[in-house]
């Protein structure tokens, strides 16, 4: 019989489930995706059911259900952090403790209950600590047999930073920050200043960063009130906060707004309000800090475990800025990060420890492949289901028998011009869309990028766009040679495709930089001439390959514009009717599901049909 292991994260954020069988990674996806609530934290009912279902097997097939973190620990520091700073942060721990007694600290009985409906009440259940799931979920999928590594992100129980080394089946913890020194909470902390929200907001400020001027006068101050007054970092990559600063220890904010004020000499910025040129410098300061430390903890973890492979996992692994500057400093000969680097990983992470390190499972890796299968992890959907979309809203869809055909169709679109939301088997696990669930479009068109922000994905103008290109044209155009085909390395565009700046390029006003004419390939080029790739291989995603190698015959560019299938504010498209729903009430042109392709000039628009979808 089969042997199976559930891994589950939930309750902070980004809950999620996994499941692997016989050591092989089966399906799994995030909660969200299903409820339709971004980073729902709640309990992953439908998660763990999509991937029973996906796996087949009946839960007597179940060997374990692995929870990504030790709560019993955790609550030992959050007791015992309110003890160390008390009498401060009493109305944080009064609004704390009813929710722990009530539900986290008795988390054993809790998870019981909740999985008696799979079955699964009395199935053993085991509690790896936070940040070995994380490397577990970083160093087992890897095609590595030995590798160092990283985690970091806020914090898990105590660590907020692990090196380790994985060998085998083995992982070993060598060196660990604790809380509250924390390089993913300072990140967070310039986050919550700078006027986006923490846990969700840090993609952006990085995206933000590369507005900042990097010779200017108050970029480098704020990057030195920075490192002389809210934290000391060690030439090993340690650091230290200066918590009179911080108030996420024990309060209900982040910073100590007044003290940063005075520090800084600007206020907090406010939600949707205009960015200055202050806040474009300080996140590009908290940016460059944030790379320097990944270095010294890289150049640490190479000289503890002697390995030439890295593996990352954990929020901060996410910097996709931060993980491309690493590559190009050949600190390790590879760098592996995991796609679901956050808590949503810890799911997996947890389910991979239960099998290699409780059941001392062997464990064998592929030098020439990862087992994330390209992260396409995801429920997929069949003709029917699509069939029961177009007769529900009456829509205009042409199927193609022939797949390289309707890739011809839409490679001559997205010429045109076109926008095209562009939906295919089974969805992608990891907070990046990566072909399946995305929406694509012509790099070299100037507006593409203004389009989409505003008028497709209702989002702040200054956010960057990725390109997706063929793994064999990827040093054509970007200086960087590695695969990257999980969307977490940002790279230079080379020379050739860009064009000239004027002198006074990094004083110009955001959206004139933005939108000022700097490359043969705006629509992924960003103001620093840098792109998060991703490598698009045939062996992993052969419809997406197939549909780039398209437009490449048709326009000679072996590069299309990909960005995440959902509108802000909500979560990536999961089924065909997300999809149908997102497409009709966004300024998308066409809609491509499985071997459909729907034409929103034919879709009919009358009242019945906008109640239908909840438009007004």
């Amino acid at each position: 019989m089969k042997k199976a292991v559930l891994g589950i994260s939930a309750f902070y954020h980004d809950s999620a489930a996994a499941l692997i069988i016989d050591g092989d990674i089966i399906a799994a996806a995030q909660e969200e995706r299903f409820t339709r609530k971004k980073y729902d934290s709640s309990f992953p009912v439908n998660a763990i059911k999509y991937v029973l279902d996906e796996s087949g097997i009946n839960s007597e097939s179940i060997a374990a259900v692995a929870f990504y973190e030790k709560p019993y620990i955790k609550f030992e520091r959050l007791m015992e952090t309110y003890h160390t700073f008390a009498p401060k942060g009493m109305i944080s721990y009064l609004s704390a403790m009813p929710v722990w007694l009530k539900e986290k600290l008795f988390m054993k009985q809790n998870l019981r209950k909740q999985l008696k409906d799979f079955g699964l009440s009395k199935t053993p259940l085991l509690f790896p600590e936070h940040h070995l799931s994380h490397a577990a979920s970083a160093f087992y999928p890897s095609p590595f047999n030995d590798a160092a590594i990283i985690t970091l992100d806020g914090v898990g129980e105590w660590a907020t930073t692990t090196i380790g080394k994985g060998n085998g089946r083995d992982i070993s913890i060598l060196r660990e920050l604790s809380f509250p020194h924390s390089l993913g909470l300072l990140y967070s902390a310039f986050t919550y200043y700078c006027g986006f929200r923490v846990n969700s907001g840090e993609y952006k400020l990085m995206g933000l960063a590369p507005y900042g001027d990097p010779d200017s006068r108050e970029k480098n101050d704020i990057k030195q009130k920075i490192l002389t007054e809210l934290v000391d970092i060690r030439d090993d990559g340690s650091l230290l906060l200066n918590m009179k600063y911080f108030d996420y220890a024990t309060g209900l904010k982040m910073v100590n707004e007044k003290k940063w004020e005075k520090l800084f000499g600007i206020p907090k910025r406010d939600s949707e309000t205009e960015i200055n040129k202050t806040y474009m410098n300080m996140a590009l300061a908290i940016q460059e800090v944030t790379e320097e430390v990944v270095l010294k903890l890289a150049a640490t973890a190479r000289n503890l475990t002697g390995c030439t492979n890295l593996v990352m996992a954990g929020g901060v692994a996410l910097n996709c800025v931060a993980n491309g500057r690493l590559v190009r400093e050949n600190i390790f000969n590879n760098v592996w990060v995991q796609p679901a680097a956050g808590d949503a990983g810890g799911a997996l992470g947890a389910a991979l420890c239960a099998w290699h390190l409780g059941f001392s499972e062997q464990r064998t890796a592929d030098a020439a492949s990862d087992k994330m299968r390209g992260s396409y992890l995801g429920p997929e959907f069949t003709d029917s289901d699509i069939e029961r979309i177009i007769r529900k809203y009456e829509a205009s869809a042409t199927h193609y028998d022939n797949f390289d055909l309707l890739c011809d169709k839409v490679a001559a679109l997205m010429d045109d011009g076109n926008v095209i939301g562009w939906f295919q088997g089974r969805m992608e696990y990891g907070p990046r869309a990566l072909g399946n669930r995305s929406i694509i479009a012509d790099p070299r068109n100037h507006d593409m990028q203004k389009k989409l922000n505003l008028k497709i994905k209702f989002r702040e103008g200054f956010r960057p766009f990725a390109p997706s290109v063929l793994y064999e044209d990827i040093q054509q155009y970007f200086n960087f040679k590695n695969p990257t085909p999980y969307m977490l390395m940002v790279a230079p565009v080379t020379e050739n495709w860009r064009k000239p700046v004027p002198d006074n390029y990094a004083a110009m006003e955001l959206y004139d930089r933005l939108y000022f004419q700097r490359s043969t390939l705006p629509s992924i080029t960003h103001v620093d001439f840098s792109a998060r790739i991703q490598s698009v291989h045939k062996e992993t995603n052969p419809k997406y390959w197939q549909l780039i190698s398209a437009f490449k015959k048709k326009t000679g560019i072996g590069v299309i514009v990909n960005t995440s299938f959902n509108v802000r504010g909500e979560p990536i498209v999961c089924r065909p009717e997300e999809a149908y729903r997102c497409f009709m009430s966004t300024n998308m042109d066409y809609l491509v599901i499985n071997n459909f392709l729907f034409d929103k000039k034919e879709q009919r628009q009358d009242i019945e049909w906008k109640s239908a979808v909840g438009i007004d």
